[in-house]
């Protein structure tokens, strides 16, 4: 007997190309598209145009289902989207966090959401077009994620929060190929999306202005505040804190004779510290809300050497965690990191490239 399995469409290259090997291997095939964007509402113009699911994205992926010959759905998810991904990434950058929405999205959309929505249609797997791959560990008698072959395309980071529950209904068919070859499959399946470029912006933030988008949404008037410098001296005033993140050197406006790059947000105080490039460098930080893959846990006081990851683009880097206390390690780099960024994920690695876990960055050790 078939097994079914539901693709979430977003109606680029990788999706629909996960949907053809698919087919291609066997399964029974259900493609659906998560529909976030509201045409009437002038916040999500964005969603109108170009976003991963914007409402063109939605037409391409009808239309490649249609292609394939597979059922295609369209599930309304705005409430859902608004409340779970779009508030927390408003309230984070409030408090002078930096959030990362495209996690908060896999956790809440993707893979709860959508998982539960796919196992409701009788479906046995959920896929997505990420780039990792993931299987069933015989010795460790757990389901692990790995780093795809293509490093550069490798999505392992935005994961790490993956249940093995939930791991146990998930294909990822793209984590053994180069993106290169995956167009190159798309343009010889035919398929008209094979050169569609990737999604690079966030996908409800008109023209990438996040500062616009978090002012037109907020009920709270975003106040000046003051710049100081890693001495305690004022140097300047501040458009407000969400308009700030740690390593941001652009859009300062200031003189000070020196590249000024933010090291430190206070959003107590509504003070943004400025210092050098030197100062922007972390010996480790502390993370929370912790979520283990490859292994069950650690215990208190244990110690573990890693590989850690501080954003997406990063190439890992070897460090040693500690746990501290339940649901908080400590993360002490082999050289300092730059700009380590509380709101943000790390996410831990093995010496092979499994996942182990991850977790968010609640502050930085100086």
């Amino acid at each position: 007997m078939k097994q079914t399995v539901v693709v979430a469409m977003s109606g680029g290259v990788d999706s629909s190309v996960t949907a053809i090997l698919l087919k291609n291997q066997g399964y029974n095939v259900i493609g659906i598209t998560m529909r976030l964007y509201s045409p009437d509402d002038p916040l999500e113009e964005a969603n109108l145009v170009g976003g991963c699911c914007s409402l063109d994205s939605v037409n391409d992926a009808r239309r490649v289902c249609e292609s394939l010959d597979i059922p295609f759905y369209a599930v309304n998810y705005k409430e859902e989207f608004e409340r779970l991904v779009i508030d927390y990434f408003q309230r984070e950058y409030e408090k002078g966090r930096t959030p990362n929405p495209c996690i908060a999205c896999n956790i809440h959309m993707k893979y709860d959401l959508l998982l539960k929505k796919a196992l409701d249609l009788g479906a046995d797997y959920l896929a997505t077009g990420h780039y990792v791959r993931r299987w069933y560990h015989e010795e460790k008698k757990r389901y692990v994620l790995a780093r795809a072959v293509d490093e550069k395309k490798d999505q392992s980071y935005v994961l790490y929060n993956l249940t093995q529950e939930q791991l146990k209904h998930t294909l990822f068919p793209l984590g053994d190929f180069e993106k290169t070859r995956v167009r190159e499959m798309a343009k010889e399946f035919g398929l008209t999306v094979h050169n569609k470029p990737d999604s690079q912006e966030i996908c409800f933030i008109p023209n990438d202005d996040y500062k616009q988008f978090i002012e037109k949404r907020s009920n709270k008037v975003i106040k000046e505040g003051y710049f100081y410098d890693t001495k305690g001296r004022e140097i300047g005033r501040h458009k407000g804190i969400p308009y700030y993140t740690i390593g941001q050197r652009k859009g300062l406006g200031l003189a000070l004779g020196y590249p000024a790059y933010v090291v430190d947000i206070i959003p107590d105080k509504n003070i943004v510290i400025i210092g050098s490039n030197e100062d922007v460098f972390d010996k480790g930080l502390l993370a929370e809300e912790l979520n283990w893959i490859s292994i069950p846990g650690i215990e208190i006081g244990e110690e573990l050497e890693v590989e850690v990851k501080i954003r997406s683009a990063a190439k890992p880097s070897k460090a040693k965690i500690k746990k501290l206390k339940d649901n908080q390690v400590q993360v002490i780099f082999q050289k300092p990191e730059r700009a380590v960024t509380p709101g943000q994920a790390v996410t831990f690695y093995d010496n092979e490239g499994l996942v182990i876990g991850g977790g968010v960055i609640e502050s930085r050790i100086r």
